[in-house]
């Protein structure tokens, strides 16, 4: 069995790396990461990379007062709600593959130079926890246990490990414990625990989405403070939709960073679908899942097999 850290931006972004290395015994870190060693040479090599557009922006990109930053732990609809967003803002052009980076970049996609140039004000994707800097996020949340499913098929796309690799293995051993730098309940929580009642934070669930896409599309509308008619968001749902995206995704595998070179029959847009893992996840996984974030998914609305603690305030009522 094959079993590694995946290659593409979305699976490790530039500031993604250091929690999960961090663990790691010091004789397997990579040589990258001891600075102390050669400073002045490391010194030359960050400013080469950046001078030549090579580096990451990542998690460390200069920040503008007018960013706003669209937050997520992957797999949660990232990708869906910055198509929304970019259909309803420009809607002369449908968005694409192709040319979402230049619209609404993802951090871990583009240069520090490359995002600099980027028009202001800036609509940037983010896997980020909390970072104080980010002022105004949309944070979208979605049910853990869909978000498993949706994350193993992700890194088995990206060649993470191999298709023998059983999901029950991958829940205990990556995604519980932070499968992407770090676990869902801590990202979620860092979040939530900071920002919940801050007036540039809006949070999104995945599942409201899907049920009312042009409610939760005027919410965001309101909170970017664009005025959007009611032909705009239809327009911008109906270009969004998963059938086009999966469509796109098929003629433009390669002309994305996040699929460029990846699995071709592993697809990136997968079901549009909530609840799912009632179906395909196996139940001691499901179990496994709700002992450890059981209050927090209840606080979300999320409902668990076993009745949680009655001190938990709820977040979405």
């Amino acid at each position: 069995m094959r079993y590694e850290a995946a290659g593409c931006a979305a699976c490790a972004g530039a500031g993604g790396e250091s929690l999960y290395l961090a663990s790691r015994p010091a004789t397997e870190q990579p040589a990258r990461l001891m600075l102390s060693e050669e400073p002045v040479l490391y010194g030359i090599k960050f400013v080469t990379s950046y001078l030549l557009g090579t580096d990451i922006a990542g998690r460390n990109l200069r920040v503008f007062p007018d960013d706003t930053f669209i937050a997520s732990y992957p797999r949660s609809g990232n990708t869906w709600t910055r198509f929304l967003i970019a259909n309803l803002m420009y809607p002369e052009q449908p968005v694409t593959f192709a040319n979402i980076e230049s619209v609404i970049p993802d951090a871990t996609a583009l240069s520090s130079r490359a995002l600099k140039r980027v028009p202001r004000p800036r609509l940037i994707k983010t896997h980020e926890y909390f970072e104080p800097r980010y002022r105004k996020v949309i944070y979208l949340v979605r049910d853990p246990r869909d978000v498993v499913l949706s994350l193993y098929n992700f890194r088995r796309k990206c060649g993470s490990f191999d298709d023998s690799y059983p999901i029950e293995q991958y829940v205990a051993e990556r995604f519980l414990p932070g499968d992407m730098d770090v676990s869902w309940g801590d990202h979620v929580g860092s979040w939530l625990g900071t920002r919940m009642s801050h007036p540039g934070f809006l949070l999104m669930r995945y599942e409201d989405l899907l049920q009312d896409p042009r409610r939760e599309l005027g919410r965001v509308a309101s909170f970017l403070g664009v005025a959007a008619s009611g032909e705009m968001l239809t327009q911008a749902i109906e270009r969004s939709s998963a059938n086009r995206l999966r469509q796109l995704e098929k003629l433009e595998h390669e002309a994305w960073v996040t699929t460029k070179g990846k699995r071709a029959d592993v697809p990136f847009i997968a079901e549009a679908v909530a609840g799912a893992w009632k179906q395909k996840l196996p139940t001691p996984s499901v179990a496994l899942i709700e002992s450890v974030w059981g209050d927090l998914m209840n606080s979300l609305g999320y409902q668990t097999s076993a009745p949680r603690s009655s001190n938990i305030r709820a977040i979405i009522a």
